[in-house]
Order: structure tokens, then C-alpha cells, then sequence
């Protein structure tokens, strides 16, 4: 052995205490768990996924009579109308988000402008609010009592515009992000041959910084195309009478008990973000790194005019965004909006409410926990399973390309196979129907691959060397996992945890069809309350769930500090 391999021997050795096993156990147990890693999503994902196309082929009475429910979708003008509706909120959305994501990334890249810190932490605080909360706070603005009613001249917010500023406001945060990733990856050296050969600014910018981003920006407008396209709370509460495919599947199936269209609608509505999926996977292959081994971490320079400038062009965007918030906490607080302005906690007495009271509330927390705690430790575990087991690649292929699929399936589709696979009376799993559980499978299922992509990240990161040497000291995998991955890891973790609970107090549409008497989401209940017209104490449990994703933030954060000091000293060294 060399003197690498006999140091990572005796790190090794130290961290797990030199446990011993025999070698073939350890593949029995990999092999157990990834065939349970794919049972899971085999249950969880593909099986109701498979009866809902199933179920688009049926009648009422369950017999198959193919293609012949679509024929009768597209002939309907009415929900027609719908395709077209929804492909063009999602792609008037999309250039809108794109843009000012573009100029905002840029400023906070590319430039010295003051109060950057500030303006990423504004940026960020639509992701913490339900994506009905800004079409709620827009109705106070721009609705029909509204303070800014005369900016609309005439139009009406009830419709395509306030779907589209809705759900730009919801989709700016993801979509900065991404850019604000691929403008940080760039070799300066790049920057200084242009200034060396004296090229403008402006050209610098089309023939330099869009080329270096052009992936990046692509996946970004991919993410949002999706994203508009499958949600379902903003159009909802602000749509009126434009419908779109996401309220088409609520309406036949809530408001007309017709599950055989909601079924087609979903199906539709599957096609789309699965086509958008599948081209951002491709755009992703076609990628090749912008940052070689010589390459040099681009620094701005201080520019006033530019910085001025780029500051200027960025306020309107924060403006907007503290503008939004600010205006649905102050309507949770006013009294009887526009009669009585005076303010009071009126609207948060939701046990005197038609939406499930504060009971809701605390399911959500309950939701929140059991999604991160039982969410966290399932993807990671199966994350490991396709990244560190050396063996039996077939198996490993197959989970990870399971874990791939739920980015491609809009919750409220999900919501509603799971109504067709759960609720028939010969499924071994009908007794989850209608309890906190299956909320919390459905929970998981929806967000499954960010997390498992982050974790499969992470774990890529630590050196096989660990597991080669395990090996060879015939070390249990379980101890190495326990002493030496999950501790290395910890930041992915913790990271995961944060995503899954924000996501799962948040989430409508994957629980919209799937909640009981007993189970009322605080999420639902805003849906509800906005139904009943109720629409301020909506407003307030819409701000209540934002200020508990806010705090959760907090908690996660100081959390991370003292577990990573404690377990992470030496990343410091």
C-alpha cells in the first residue's frame, strides 16, 4: 500500500472502530435495500401514475373505451380553450420571470452595488410564501376594492394578468437562483480579453456573458414553464372565469365528481411538463464545464455609473416583492376591509372560520415534521444506495431513474392517481386513504428528486477511498455510513430537511384531493376560505404559514451553525 492508502486505512479504522462482517452480507442488505428503495417508488409514484392513464381510458363504469374521453375533451371548446390558456400564461410568465431574474442575478454578480446582501434576502422571501398568498394580496391591490385599481386603467386583475404577476412573483426566487449559479461559474479571463481588445460593454454582454450562461438560462426557463404551468393555487383564486388546465382538473373533479376527465385532464396536463422535463435533461447532457483548471474566479469591479444603474433597475423588483408581502399582512390584520381599517387579530380567530380552524394549522406543522424527519431519511438512504454500492448496477440504474421521475409530474395530477390507486377496496395500501400518512407519501413523492438530486451531489463529493478501504478491512457499510458519511454530509442533510418542511406547509395542489375531516391542511384552508369569501382570514393563514416558514428558517440556521461547529471543525483547518 501506498502512504495515502495506509493514512486512509487508519482514519478509517479510528472512525468506525474496526468493526468486522463477512462481505456477503453486506451485498444481501444493498441488494434488500435497493429492491425496497424501488418498491417504495414503485407504490408511492409509478403504480398511481399507471392507473391514472389507466383511468383516462375508462368510462364511469370502468370499462375501456380508449381514446375516446379525449376525443370528447377536445371537443368541448370550453376546456379546449384550456390548453391554449394555460400554454400561454406559462410562456408570457416565463420571458417575464427570465428577464427580471437575468437583470437581478447580473447586479448581484456582476457588479458592487450597495445593499447586495439586503436585496438576496428580499429576493428570497417568495419561496416561503404559498403561491396563493400573491393572488391574494394582488385582489387587495389591483381587485375590485382594490388601493390600486386606477394602475390597471380599465383592466380587470381577474384573469390572465393577475395569474401572470402572480406567478412571476412566486417563480422570480427559483429562477434568480439558478443565474445567479451559472453567472458565478465564469473565467475572468474571458472578461480581459475582451477589455483587451477593446469591445463594448454591450457586445461583451451578447458575445461573453449570455454564450457562458446559455445553459443555465434554459434550464431556469424550463423550471418555470413548469412550475406556472401545473399550479394550481394562483389561478384559482385570481383566474375568474380564464381557465386553465390545473382548475379544469379541480372543477371535474370536485365541482362535478367526473373523475374519467379529470383523469384526461391530467394527462394533458402530464404531457407538457414531462416534454419540458425531458429537454432540460437534454440541454443538461449538452453542457460542458465553463470553468477549467486554469480558469480565474471572475471579481467585479467597482463601477458608480453602473453600479447606480444596476441598483436603480433592481428597487422596482424589491419594491415589488416587500410591496406584495406587505400588503397581504396588512389585510390580515385590517378589520373589515375597505369599511373598518382600523387593525386587530379578528382574522385569525380560524376556529370562526369555514376552513378547518386552527386544527389545520397544526396538521401542517404535523405534516411538516413527519415529511422531514421520515423524507429526509429515505431519499438519503436510497441516494446512497445509488451512489456508494459498488454492485449490482441494474438495480441501482433503475431506483435512480425512478427517483428522477416525480420532477416531471405536476402535484395536482399526483393528488388525484393517488384518489384511484389508494381508494380501491382491493389495495393492500387502502387503508392509508384518508389519514395523515398518505399526505405525507404524497408529500415526499412530490419533492422526492431536488432532494435526491442534492444528496447524490453531496455524497459524489466524499472520496470512494472511504469505501474502497472499508471494504478491504471488511468494515459493515452501515458502520462507514453511520461514522463517517452521514456526518460528512450533515450540510445536505440539514439542507434537505429545510426544503421538505417548507415545501410540505406550502404544498395545495398535491393535497388538495387527499385531505379528510381530520387531516385539513392549513394550505386548504386558505383555498377554502378564499371559496367561502373569506378572504381576509384566507390572508392571514396564508401570512401565518409564511412567518412559520420564516421561523423554521431561523431554527434551521441556527441549528446548522451549532451542529456543523460541532461536527464540521474540520473544514475549518
Amino acid at each position: 500500500m501506498n502512504t495515502q492508502t495506509l493514512n486512509m486505512s487508519a482514519l478509517v479504522m479510528k472512525l468506525t472502530g474496526n468493526g468486522r462482517v463477512d462481505m456477503g452480507r453486506d451485498q444481501l442488505l444493498q441488494a434488500a435495500g435497493l429492491l425496497l428503495g424501488i418498491g417504495g417508488l414503485l407504490v408511492a409514484m409509478v403504480l398511481p401514475l399507471w392507473t391514472i392513464l389507466s383511468k383516462s381510458m375508462q368510462d364511469r363504469d370502468g370499462n375501456f373505451v380508449g381514446f375516446d374521453n379525449f376525443v370528447a375533451y377536445a371537443e368541448t371548446p370550453s376546456l379546449a380553450s384550456s390548453v391554449i390558456h394555460s400554454l400561454t400564461i406559462a410562456s408570457v410568465t416565463t420571458v417575464v420571470v427570465l428577464s427580471l431574474a437575468l437583470l437581478t442575478a447580473y447586479a448581484l454578480t456582476r457588479s458592487c452595488m450597495p445593499f447586495k446582501g439586503i436585496i438576496r434576502v428580499v429576493m428570497m422571501a417568495p419561496i416561503f410564501a404559498p403561491s396563493l398568498l400573491p393572488a391574494i394580496s394582488l385582489v387587495y391591490l389591483f381587485g375590485n376594492q382594490g388601493v390600486l385599481k386606477s394602475w390597471l386603467m380599465g383592466e380587470t386583475v381577474y384573469g390572465p394578468i393577475g395569474i401572470v404577476i402572480s406567478l412571476a412573483f412566486w417563480c422570480f426566487p427559483a429562477a434568480t437562483m439558478i443565474l445567479v449559479t451559472a453567472l458565478s461559474n465564469t473565467d475572468a479571463r474571458l472578461y480581459e480579453s475582451a477589455r483587451a481588445l477593446r469591445t463594448s460593454p454591450l457586445r461583451t454582454f451578447f458575445t461573453v456573458t449570455l454564450p457562458s450562461i446559455r445553459y443555465g438560462l434554459i434550464s431556469a426557463g424550463f423550471v418555470v414553464f413548469t412550475l406556472v404551468i401545473t399550479d394550481f393555487g394562483a389561478p384559482k383564486v385570481i383566474g375568474g372565469q380564464y381557465n386553465v388546465l390545473a382548475t379544469d382538473i379541480y372543477k371535474q373533479v370536485i365541482g362535478q365528481q367526473n373523475f374519467e376527465m379529470g383523469a384526461v385532464v391530467s394527462v394533458i396536463l402530464l404531457l407538457p411538463a414531462m416534454l419540458a422535463f425531458a429537454a432540460d435533461r437534454w440541454v443538461q447532457k449538452k453542457q460542458v464545464a465553463m470553468l477549467s483548471a486554469r480558469a480565474e474566479p471572475l471579481r467585479p469591479k467597482a463601477s458608480p455609473l453602473k453600479d447606480r444603474v444596476l441598483l436603480a433597475l433592481c428597487l422596482p423588483i424589491i419594491a415589488t416583492i416587500i410591496g406584495v408581502l406587505g400588503m397581504a399582512v396588512y389585510a390580515s390584520l385590517v378589520t373589515f376591509w375597505p369599511y373598518n381599517l382600523e387593525l386587530s387579530f379578528n382574522n385569525y380567530q380560524f376556529d370562526l372560520m369555514d376552513g378547518g380552524g386552527w386544527e389545520a394549522y397544526y396538521n401542517s406543522l404535523q405534516l411538516g415534521f413527519w415529511v422531514a424527519l421520515f423524507g429526509t431519511a429515505l431519499i438519503f438512504i436510497n441516494a446512497w444506495l445509488v451512489v456508494k454500492v459498488p454492485t449490482m448496477n441494474g438495480l441501482r440504474g433503475t431506483l435512480h431513474l425512478m427517483a428522477m421521475l416525480p420532477l416531471a409530474v405536476p402535484g395536482l395530477v399526483l393528488g388525484l392517481a393517488y384518489i384511484f390507486f389508494f381508494n380501491k377496496p382491493d389495495n393492500p395500501f387502502n387503508g392509508l386513504y384518508g389519514t395523515m400518512a398518505i399526505l405525507v407519501i404524497c408529500t415526499i413523492a412530490h419533492y422526492y428528486t431536488v432532494c435526491h438530486l442534492t444528496a447524490v451531489t453531496a455524497l459524489k463529493q466524499i472520496d470512494p477511498e472511504f469505501e474502497a478501504v472499508s471494504a478491504s478491512l471488511k468494515v459493515p457499510f452501515y458502520v462507514t455510513f453511520w461514522r463517517v458519511t452521514l456526518p460528512v454530509c450533515l450540510p445536505a442533510l440539514l439542507e434537505i430537511a429545510i426544503y421538505l418542511f417548507v415545501n410540505a406547509l406550502n404544498t395545495v395542489s398535491a393535497v388538495v384531493f387527499l385531505y379528510s375531516t381530520d387531516t385539513m391542511l392549513a394550505s386548504v384552508a386558505v383555498l377554502n376560505m378564499d371559496d367561502a369569501g373569506d378572504i381576509a382570514p384566507a390572508a392571514a393563514m396564508g401570512v401565518l404559514l409564511m412567518v412559520t416558514c420564516f421561523a423554521a428558517k431561523g431554527i434551521h440556521w441556527l441549528l446548522s451553525k451549532y451542529l456543523l461547529e460541532r461536527t464540521q471543525g474540520w473544514r475549518m483547518y
